[in-house]
C-alpha cells in the first residue's frame, strides 16, 4: 500500500501554481494532440480491467487515447476532462462514450457508480490526495483505480538525449511509485515495452504537444525546434520522411478501493 499523509506528491515535483499553469496549456489544441500523441498498448488495458467490470470512468481523458480501450472492451464508459476542446475531439472519435467536463478532484459523477476509474497521462496534474478521495467516492466497493503513463524508453541512449531536447517531463525515475491516498490499497504495477512507427516530422510535432513547449515563449519554442532538427537530421543522420521505431514504455498501476 502506498504511504499516506497530509502531503502527497505524484510525478514531477511541481508547485501547485506551476502545475496548474502547465496543465492549462492543454486546454486548446485537441486536434493536434489527437493526431500526434501515441495510443496505449492493448496489454495495458488487458492487465488493468478487472474481471466482471461493467462500468468505467476515464478521468483526464483528453481526446480519448485510453478511453477507446475501455469502450472496445464493452464497458459502459464515461470520459471526464477539464478541456472542452479535448472532449470535442473525443466525441468525434468515440460518439458512444459519455463525455463531461470535470476534474479528478471534482468529477461530478454519482457515488459508487464504477468498477474501474482510470487516469492516463494525467495523474501528475492532479492533487493526489483530493483526487484519491474523489475517485474512491465514485468507485464501487473493491473497485480499481488505474494510473497509466506512456513515456519514452530512455534506457535507449539516443532516446534519452531526445527526451532531454524535447523536455519530456513525464519520464520517471527507475523507482518511481505514484502517490495515492489511504482510500486505496495493494498498489502494483505492470510494464509494457513497445515501439511506435514515426517520421522525424512526427517527432517534431510530438514535441510541440508537450506542456513545456506549449507554455514556452516563441524564442524557446524556436530553440527546441532547431535543436530537434539538428539532432534528428544532422547528428543522427535521418532524412525527412524516414520512418523510425521510437521505443516506449507504458507503466500501468492499479490499486483497490480499501
Amino acid at each position: 500500500m502506498a504511504s499516506a499523509g497530509p502531503r502527497l506528491h505524484s510525478g514531477p515535483k511541481l508547485h501547485s501554481e506551476r502545475r496548474q499553469e502547465l496543465g492549462q496549456s492543454f486546454q486548446d489544441g485537441g486536434e493536434h494532440y489527437e493526431r500526434v500523441r501515441p495510443g496505449y498498448p492493448q496489454e495495458s488495458a488487458d492487465w488493468l480491467v478487472p474481471a466482471g467490470a461493467r462500468d468505467a470512468a476515464d478521468i483526464g481523458a483528453g481526446t480519448g487515447k485510453f478511453t477507446s480501450l475501455l469502450a472496445e472492451r464493452g464497458l459502459g464508459t464515461v470520459a471526464v476532462d477539464p478541456s472542452a476542446d479535448m472532449l470535442e475531439q473525443l466525441r468525434r472519435t468515440l460518439p458512444d462514450v459519455t463525455a463531461i467536463e470535470g476534474s479528478a478532484e471534482a468529477t461530478g459523477l454519482k457515488p459508487e457508480s464504477f468498477d474501474l476509474v482510470t487516469v492516463a497521462q494525467a495523474w501528475h496534474w492532479c492533487d493526489p490526495g483530493l483526487a484519491s478521495a474523489e475517485i474512491a467516492r465514485i468507485l464501487r466497493p473493491h473497485g480499481v483505480l488505474g494510473l497509466i503513463w506512456n513515456q519514452l524508453d530512455t534506457s535507449v541512449p539516443w532516446v534519452h538525449r531526445l527526451s532531454r531536447i524535447m523536455h519530456a517531463g513525464d519520464v520517471h525515475k527507475p523507482h518511481f511509485r505514484p502517490a495515492v491516498g489511504p482510500e486505496f490499497a495493494g498498489l502494483e504495477s505492470h510494464l509494457t515495452r513497445w515501439e511506435d512507427s514515426v517520421t522525424t516530422e512526427d517527432i517534431q510535432e510530438l514535441a510541440k504537444s508537450r506542456s513545456y513547449y506549449l507554455a514556452a515563449s516563441d524564442s524557446t519554442r524556436a530553440k527546441v525546434t532547431a535543436n530537434l532538427a539538428w539532432y534528428l537530421h544532422e547528428h543522427l543522420g535521418h532524412t525527412p520522411g524516414e520512418v523510425l521505431r521510437l521505443p516506449y514504455l507504458t507503466q500501468t498501476w492499479r490499486a483497490f478501493r480499501a
